[in-house]
């Protein structure tokens, strides 16, 4: 019930809010009267003042058309010739042109109405024109979606941004903020600032640093996230923390990743995992129902082990049906030793994935994917065609099953399902490589066939280990150092490779949304996990002095966890990449092109910090 109210209570604010903001659209005195997009059949024979750029130009015989555009949308205008001055102004504009046109609503006639415009059904009757600002022609055109290069539409990214579908990404950007702040409000969150100006911690990026003129040699860092203020919130008894976070990484790039980005960020106290994925579940639930009108139901949980066996990765893609199946104990005994190596190695893998219906997959497709899984260190790609079953060996087409007895074929076929039709690719290497190579594998014949069962498969992984093993056998962290255990400082430290941790991560599509883990709160066990990554004492208090101090002073259980607002917004759009949902990104070089930074500084301001370039070698 109390549920309920509160929906009800959400659902007539949105109302209010939605009412409020059209009264003001429609009665604020501004210059404009109406937005483009809000014209419709009820404001017939109205008369209304619009403001916005030229979209398009048309001249029918005597009769001139203007395609207005704002950020809401497009109207057409027309003029005729019996208001000759205004119609002579409207002769002289060009697109881009900068307007404010008042005229008529009317009805467009039968035959000429546009359904893909939302003021489709009507047209405005212009009666007056102003131009309030020429434009030159601007370097791609805006009526159409042209394939222009990335760096052009980055230039002049305040021209790009016109572009109907990118206003649209950045508008839906906004509604999402909009509805997890609200969601966050009405469950008692308080939203609060953190620094920017920060100090270097490790957390598995570089930082960017900020050189200090006042502290002569020092500098600060701006943070790769809000981690440890969020913890001390909690220390400080503010129990429900969010904020929109501004984070930075000086790391090399990837389509899914910038210098700078944007993460939703969540700490909470007194609550367990279980409460705080609740939470953060409904919230995009209600999110996606909201915004996109798209139900999830309850999200599945699935262990970290379960995901890399089955999907080769630790944020598998349910909507692609293929799983990859282990075969090792059908190939320890086999002369070829391309799998017996690695069969009879504990740090290795061998695994099969079926593809249905590949059996009809010309050699040169095959060539590819070979090609491809040695991006990830794979040294080939082995296959089966299952032509026919039931004629034994002669049924198969592959350059492996001569080396591989066929009662033991059989076991891997019948395994991993396989009929007549179907192709069976064999990864054979260190469990890693094979995890990768499969795991991408699957995704990329996913999206080249199609296989996908449906449009969203959220989901949660859990049961993280604490520490990942350098190849010099010592551990870093797998989330950060702070998050919690499932175990006793002391077993910790007596098998900590084997130790699990409290963390969780969202998963949609193949994409980590978000990631959390409940924290650490007692000092002992933080100087433990410290110890196990060979953060020696000294270390502990020059680095994180103020963090055992605040452990010491009564820290609650907390807990957290980040999206990456980015990351959610492209996939929400749909767009292939989240330099594509942000209004002013960087390159892949980390550059911004449009301002041409990162600059040169003067000689005066770099004294001022203390700081002297080194000379660069000159080229021969």
């Amino acid at each position: 019930m109390a549920f309920c109210l509160g929906a009800l209570r959400v659902y007539r604010r949105n109302a209010s809010y939605r009412n409020e903001f059209a009264d003001h659209r429609k009665h604020h005195t501004m210059m404009r009267s109406h937005y483009c997009g809000q014209l419709n059949e009820s404001l017939a024979d109205q008369e209304v003042t619009l403001c916005g750029w030229v979209h398009r130009r048309r001249d029918h015989g005597g009769v001139i058309f203007l395609d207005i555009r704002d950020r809401e949308g497009l109207a057409q205008v027309v003029f005729d010739p019996d208001r000759a001055e205004t119609f002579a102004k409207a002769d002289r504009v060009r697109s881009e042109y900068v307007v404010k046109v008042t005229g008529k609503v009317r009805l467009r006639p039968e035959g000429a109405r546009n359904a893909n415009m939302a003021s489709g059904a009507i047209e405005v009757l212009g009666y007056e024109l102003e131009v309030l600002n020429e434009a030159e022609t601007p370097p791609f055109p805006l009526n159409e979606y042209t394939d222009v290069g990335e760096e052009t539409r980055l230039r002049y990214r305040f021209i790009d941004l016109r572009r109907p579908e990118m206003a649209e990404k950045l508008k839906l950007r906004s509604r999402i903020t909009s509805s997890i702040r609200r969601y966050l409000d009405d469950n008692g969150f308080l939203d609060v600032e953190t620094p920017i100006l920060t100090r270097a911690t490790p957390e598995g990026a570089r930082d960017y640093l900020v050189p200090s003129r006042t502290h002569a040699g020092s500098f600060f860092a701006l943070p790769q996230s809000p981690q440890l203020f969020k913890q001390l919130l909690m220390v400080a008894g503010f129990d429900r923390y969010y904020q929109i976070a501004k984070c930075f990484r000086d790391e090399d790039l990837r389509a899914d990743r910038q210098p700078e980005f944007t993460q939703i960020d969540i700490e909470t106290s007194f609550l367990d995992e279980k409460d705080i994925m609740g939470i953060t579940e409904t919230m995009v639930r209600n999110l996606f129902k909201e915004v996109l009108d798209v139900e999830f139901g309850e999200l599945p949980h699935m262990s970290l082990a379960e995901a890399m066996r089955r999907f080769g990765s630790d944020k598998p893609d349910l909507r692609i049906p293929l799983e990859l199946v282990d075969v090792e104990d059908q190939l320890k005994d086999v002369e070829f030793k391309v799998f017996a190596g690695p069969a009879n190695d504990p740090k290795c893998r061998v695994t099969a994935l079926r593809v249905p219906g590949g059996a009809s997959m010309p050699r040169k497709q095959i060539d590819d994917y070979t090609k491809f899984v040695g991006i990830y260190g794979a040294k080939g790609l082995a296959y089966i065609k299952v032509n026919e079953r039931a004629a034994g060996v002669e049924g198969l087409q592959s350059p492996i099953v001569k080396n591989i007895p066929l009662d033991n074929i059989n076991v891997i076929l019948d395994r991993v399902g396989a009929v007549d039709g179907d192709i069976v690719f064999f990864g054979a290497d260190k469990a890693r490589i094979v995890s990768e190579a499969l795991g991408a594998l699957r995704i990329k014949l996913g999206h080249d066939l199609n296989l996908f069962t449906c449009e969203w498969a959220p989901l949660w992984v859990v049961d993280f280990p604490m520490f990942e093993e350098n190849d010099d056998g010592s551990l870093t962290a797998m989330h950060h150092p702070f998050t919690a255990p499932k175990c006793t400082p002391a077993e910790l430290e007596a098998n900590p490779a084997a130790a699990l941790s409290r963390a969780y991560d969202m998963v949609l599509n193949g994409t980590e949304l978000g990631g959390g883990s409940i924290r650490i709160h007692d000092k002992t066990m933080q100087q433990t996990v410290f110890r196990v990554l060979g953060i020696s004492e000294d270390e502990q208090q020059e680095k994180f002095g103020f963090l055992l101090d605040a452990l010491k002073y009564g820290a609650p259980p907390h807990g957290g966890l980040a999206f990456g607002l980015d990351r959610l917004v492209m996939l929400m759009t749909g767009a292939q990449s989240i330099r594509e949902v942000i209004a002013f990104p960087k390159t892949q070089s980390a550059a911004c092109v449009m301002t041409q930074a990162p600059g040169e500084v003067d000689n005066k301001s770099l004294r001022e910090l203390h700081i002297r370039l080194r000379e660069q070698p000159k080229a021969e």
